[in-house]
């Protein structure tokens, strides 16, 4: 049985997801080497922690229930993580795990720090303010604490982000 951290190192272009889906593949039939595969969130090779947050993001996103009990690591390990492969699929994991009011209240707190300025990664604040938009609709977090952090994106200097900012802000605007 070949080790999830040399699949994820092989295959592929650096920059691409390898042989990532094989590991996703097997995780969907047998979710018992879960732990291996969030263990490689945190190997030496940035690639290696790329793709495996990738894959167990998708792995979440299909099946949250999954996710659960990696909750604590996500918010502990995760959101110190420098890398903006890892911080974005951190944000996008925030909105999909079920967080009680402190983790909530942790999870705001990280996702605000990363756009509270324009000085960002273009995905990473893509994600962290679709994660904040979602916590306001769902009667999370007041739209007026959002509001201020999406008109600092507006000026982001990646136009899709300007443009995601602006549609989030005419979207927080049709709610009130």
């Amino acid at each position: 049985m070949e080790a999830f951290a040399e699949v994820l190192a092989a295959g592929g272009h650096t920059n691409s997801l390898g042989r990532s889906g094989e590991v996703l593949e097997l995780l969907r039939s047998d979710a018992s080497r879960l732990d291996e595969l969030f263990a490689c969130i945190a190997h030496d090779d940035a690639w290696v922690r790329m793709r495996a947050v990738d894959t167990f993001e998708k792995l979440v996103r299909e099946k949250p229930t999954l996710g659960q009990p990696y909750l604590p690591r996500v918010l502990g390990e995760l959101t110190r993580s420098d890398q903006p492969s890892v911080q974005w699929h951190t944000a996008q994991l925030l909105g999909l795990l079920d967080l009680d009011e402190e983790e909530r209240a942790a999870a705001v707190r990280w996702l605000t720090d990363r756009v509270r300025t324009t000085d960002v990664d273009w995905i990473v604040a893509a994600q962290s303010m679709a994660a904040l938009v979602a916590f306001v609709r769902a009667g999370h977090l007041g739209a007026d604490e959002v509001v201020p952090l999406l008109e600092v994106q507006t000026r982001h200097r990646s136009a899709s982000v300007r443009r995601k900012a602006s549609g989030f802000l005419e979207g927080l605007r049709d709610l009130g």
